[in-house]
């Protein structure tokens, strides 16, 4: 994690906007004391984007799925004891 002072944020941001992307981690600092983090977003890359149905054929769900575990979810939510 590198620490960069304002001013020298401020003339090289471009530089650290880059190296943050790549997953790098900023932090920003005034008189030697840090202030803020610069650190990529979560959202996928065009590279990265999320494909549905990518596991269709690969798994299966069974019929009875919605009622697994009924009786016992029904136990610990009654009020009877």
């Amino acid at each position: 994690m590198q620490i960069v002072n304002i001013h020298e944020a401020k003339t090289h941001l471009s530089r650290l906007i880059q190296r943050v992307v790549e997953g790098e981690s900023v932090v920003i600092a005034r008189a030697s004391k840090p202030l803020v983090k610069i650190v990529p977003l979560d959202a996928p890359t065009e590279n990265k984007a999320r494909r549905l149905g990518c596991l269709s054929g690969e798994i299966s769900v069974p019929d009875d799925f919605d009622q697994m575990g009924r009786e016992e979810i029904e136990r610990l939510f009654s009020l009877e004891p």
